[in-house]
């Protein structure tokens, strides 16, 4: 086997299940159970909420909690994520929905978890480290506001309006509320949020969730009230349909959709694993196994007429927090899911409408972190103001849209930071060194300058004007030994300040330059100009000698007499 074909094979292992997960789950199985099924309760509304959201019914959500819940829980990279449906991903789907249909959706998802899986393979999941964190939490922020707003319509009891766009189908929704108000679906959903938010802050073990769905079907069902709409029949069993997916030619106009759903699921899944890390002790995710799990879940979810799944921050949290030890918890929630499935269809078809969007009313509370908001607020204005771009692009735009443009601010303005650092500063001269005279002629024919920090394209520009603006010296020395990096526009810069310089007649000399900046300023012909006249010098002391000389063969000043040639040096 050459070596090629053995890093390939060794990558393609990193990512499969290995011997030690199964240890960990025959730790202590019965821990990892109990936390299962409590985590499956907890699941259960949301798979159906997030189902009806998506737009492709119920029975979606809970067939992508099963398939997908299992399939990430043993190819995922983390012990204690928890995999399925999210309000997140519901953003994502909805447009989706009203442009291609149910077999868009399909057809997004097969493709999204092939592009994970791809991901995966090429190594993609460090890059999630480089989220800055405004970026998460407007990112939060602003999908906790879609989900809340996204519920309206069945919280209100009202048909759910045309439109892809959640502030105009809230709107709209109002409206017809106010023309035929439904009190009864507005009292479910009041109901059952007030019931999950008390409760969480009363008793946060207890899956008040769950209690309320199932208090709120059993009086619908008690009182017969028709104003009350279900979720309506459920297939009693998970087995393949008969799904059609669309046609190859109409992958094309899917691309930029299956991006959105793949970087989503990406980011959504890493973030929920980073957070699992840090509610436990001694446990590290591994990113590329996680988006190699979550691309073969979603790979499966679509056969089985699931939506795109993603890592559950809330799931992932209760199961932590309920005492799970390895990722056989992950797996016992879908298996529950799965009984439900085949065992409890009839009483699920029964659950109505408005009770599961109350549900995820206060899922979207919950999910407001309002002192990370805070101090994110406090932070800077630049943490600020990436955050609030962040949510208002998610709550205007897309989600992706959104990533991108809080990344894009939040790169610009630490460009804008780092170019500050640049510093420019004359280097004083100490008396100690020198005689008066010589301070004196040093003072008026020769200045060194010190450059600290990094030389790139933010910064060049005003480093080429403050430079070319010096007068009434004949040579200048750029002290290069405190240049951290220089880039291509750094380099040409430096060449086209040493060129405008030449012209007024004007050296420009350098020293300290170290070899990473040299070979920078080799490839754009600066370091030749410096080379061919001899004006690159190793120290600045050379430097500030080549000086004196070049100004006494010019006349500017008299011949020095003879002495040690060390005596008119000066600082690195």
């Amino acid at each position: 086997m050459t070596k090629a074909s053995s890093r390939a094979w060794a990558r393609i292992t990193s990512l499969l299940p290995t011997r030690a997960d199964l240890a960990e789950a025959r730790r202590d199985p019965r821990r990892d159970l109990l936390a299962g099924l409590t985590v499956a309760v907890v699941a259960l509304p949301l798979a159906l909420g997030f189902g009806v959201s998506s737009g492709l019914g119920a029975e979606a959500g809970l067939a992508t909690a099963v398939v997908a819940g299992a399939l990430a829980a043993v190819f995922g990279g983390s012990n204690f994520q928890v995999s399925g449906p999210t309000g997140a991903m519901t953003v994502v789907l909805v447009p989706i929905v009203g442009q291609y249909g149910p077999r868009g959706v399909l057809t997004v998802g097969l493709m999204a978890g092939v592009m994970l899986a791809a991901l995966a393979a090429l190594r993609a999941g460090r890059y999630m480290q480089y989220v800055p964190a405004p970026v998460v939490e407007g990112f939060t922020l602003g999908i906790a506001c879609v989900i809340g707003l996204q519920q309206i319509p069945n919280a209100l009891g009202v048909p759910k309006p045309q439109g892809d766009r959640v502030l105009v189908a809230t709107w709209r929704a109002i409206e017809e509320f106010a023309k035929n108000p439904n009190w009864t679906a507005v009292g479910f959903a009041v109901a059952v949020a007030a019931v999950m938010l008390a409760g969480a802050r009363w008793r946060p073990t207890v899956p008040f969730s769950i209690l309320a769905v199932i208090a709120a079907t059993l009086v619908a069902q008690a009182a017969h009230l028709d104003s009350a709409q279900s979720i309506g029949a459920l297939p009693s069993g998970l087995t393949a349909p008969a799904l059609s997916f669309l046609e190859p030619g109409s992958l094309g106009s899917l691309l930029a959709p299956a991006v959105a759903v793949a970087a989503l699921a990406a980011l959504e899944s890493l973030l929920s694993a980073s957070v699992a890390d840090s509610m436990t002790v001694g446990q590290k995710h591994n990113p590329d196994r996680e988006l190699f799990g979550q691309g073969l879940a979603n790979i499966a979810a679509p056969l089985f007429g699931g939506v795109p799944a993603t890592g559950a921050i809330a799931r992932t949290a209760v199961n932590v927090r309920t005492g799970a030890s390895s990722r056989l918890a992950a797996l016992t929630h879908a298996a529950v899911l799965a009984v439900i499935v085949f065992a409890a269809a009839p009483l699920v078809s029964k659950i109505p409408l408005s009770a599961l969007a109350g549900v995820l009313l206060a899922t979207a509370v919950r999910m407001v972190e309002v002192g990370s908001l805070r101090a994110m607020a406090k932070a800077t204005r630049s943490d600020a103001l990436i955050l609030v771009l962040t949510a208002v692009a998610t709550l205007a735009l897309d989600l992706v849209y959104a990533v991108i443009i809080g990344l894009a601010v939040a790169g610009v303005l630490a460009l804008r930071a780092v170019a500050k650092q640049a510093r420019f500063d004359q280097v004083p001269l100490e008396r100690g060194d020198h005689s008066a005279e010589e301070h004196t002629l040093l003072a008026e024919h020769i200045v060194v300058y010190r450059i600290d920090g990094p030389l790139f394209f933010a910064a060049a520009h005003r480093f080429l004007l403050e430079l070319t603006e010096i007068a009434d010296v004949r040579v200048v020395v750029l002290r290069m030994s405190r240049v951290s990096m220089v880039d291509a526009t750094g380099a040409l810069v430096l060449k086209n300040a040493a060129e405008k310089l030449k012209l007024r007649g004007i050296v420009v000399m350098t020293s300290g330059l170290r070899p990473g900046q040299r070979q920078v300023l080799d490839s754009v012909g600066a370091l030749d100009l410096l080379r061919l006249q001899g004006l690159e010098h190793a120290t600045t002391p050379e430097a500030i000698r080549a000086a004196r000389d070049y100004l006494e063969t010019a006349g500017v000043l008299p011949a020095a007499p003879a002495g040690p040639v060390g005596a008119r040096g000066g600082s690195q």
